[in-house]
């Protein structure tokens, strides 16, 4: 396998004002599942064409085991893609897709088929070898296409939203086999997605992107812990984080009724910025409703409830301290604990849980 490095890389389109990707360093390590994660048009998909090759550098360098192949045309840069519409030929058997790649490049018919057949046993596919495309299901497919990259035996893999035309379940299916997989065969691997689950749950490492800027990177924990920034946080984890507007007051955070005190390096922080508000990060399963009224429990109002047999989530609104603006609130409890839609209760928050991020720059403050 080989390592990758993006060097200070940026992507502009002619006509767009603004770079699709935008001074982006980013190091892969050989044998890591990279899940690079973002909303619609943060530039994900752009970053992994431009190490395929599809896509031209504009400034920067991108390094596979140290060898520069910004400039390299991609049938050089020995990596494969698997794409999410499968791009399978439709009148060759599966058996001939998987061996398509080898077949052109003159590689003599018994180690193709020897190749075919060990990546075919890998994936679960030795019966389907001599089926063509139309007489297979969606997983199936998407597992052929694997098998082609498989054979080719890259130095890199390249994953572009596989899954993404498959239904709920079979995602979850597939997402758990192609984590085996990686492991399996230790591979360098870059895999895009919109979907933070997939990131969570198959990534060594996720890089989370927005705007066609790099806003962290780390293991699925460091970022569903310590988030950089409001954005990651209400990115990654499902449901997302709480961000609660709350006013400062003499070292206090007010809202919904209720004070919170501050740490002295974020509330210093606050008043050498001159802000007047603080945004207050809390998980919905770190808050629970309180028996009683306290000094530092919301109060919430109950407009909709979500009973899932394990979980429940209770949606609301809690009101701004100094204007009369309602804000929405979520918090994770038993399905036993859910209120009626127009009930108020009162929600504590687990203080050791609680994020603190700038107002004005959705930072985090420590």
């Amino acid at each position: 396998m080989a390592t990758v490095r993006y060097d200070h890389v940026t992507r502009c389109y002619p006509g767009n004002p603004q770079p699709s990707v935008n001074d982006l360093t980013l190091d892969i390590h050989d044998g890591e599942f990279m899940v690079l994660v973002g909303p619609s048009g943060c530039g994900k998909s752009t970053t992994l064409r431009m190490l395929a090759g599809l896509e031209t550098v504009n400034k920067g360098h991108i390094y596979i085991d140290n060898c520069d192949v910004t400039s390299m045309p991609p049938k050089n840069r020995d990596v494969a893609m698997v794409f999410q519409n499968y791009a399978l030929y439709p009148y060759l058997t599966v058996a001939e897709n998987m061996g398509f790649a080898l077949k052109i490049a003159k590689m003599p018919a018994d180690q193709i088929r020897k190749k075919v057949n060990e990546a075919a046993k890998i994936l679960g596919l030795v019966d389907l070898l001599e089926r063509k495309p139309f007489a297979l299901s969606g997983g199936q497919c998407q597992r052929v296409a694997m098998g082609r990259a498989i054979v080719r035996d890259p130095k890199v893999f390249l994953m572009d939203e596989p899954l993404s035309n498959l239904d709920a379940k079979l995602r979850v299916q597939m997402r758990t086999e192609i984590a085996q997989l990686q492991h399996q065969l230790h591979a360098t691997t870059l895999y895009v997605t919109h979907d933070q689950i997939e990131a969570l749950t198959m990534g060594d490492r996720i890089a989370v992107m927005k705007d066609g800027v790099l806003q962290q990177c780390g293991t699925p924990m460091d970022l569903y812990n310590h988030p950089l920034n409001s954005f990651v946080a209400s990115f990654i984890g499902s449901p997302s984080m709480n961000l609660l507007e709350a006013s400062i007051h003499d070292h206090e955070a007010y809202i919904g009724g209720g004070r919170i005190m501050l740490p002295n390096t974020v509330y210093r922080h606050l008043i050498m910025q001159k802000q007047t508000h603080v945004i207050l990060g809390i998980r919905p399963e770190h808050m629970h409703i309180a028996s009683e009224k306290t000094k530092e429990t919301i109060c919430m109002t109950v407009i909709s409830i979500e009973n899932l047999g394990a979980d429940g989530y209770i949606h609301g609104t809690y009101q701004s301290n100094d204007s009369s603006a309602m804000n929405a609130m979520m918090i994770r409890v038993s399905p036993t604990q859910l209120q009626h839609i127009g009930e108020n209760i009162f929600v504590d928050i687990d203080m050791q849980k609680l994020h603190f991020f700038s107002q004005q720059t959705g930072s985090r403050l420590e």
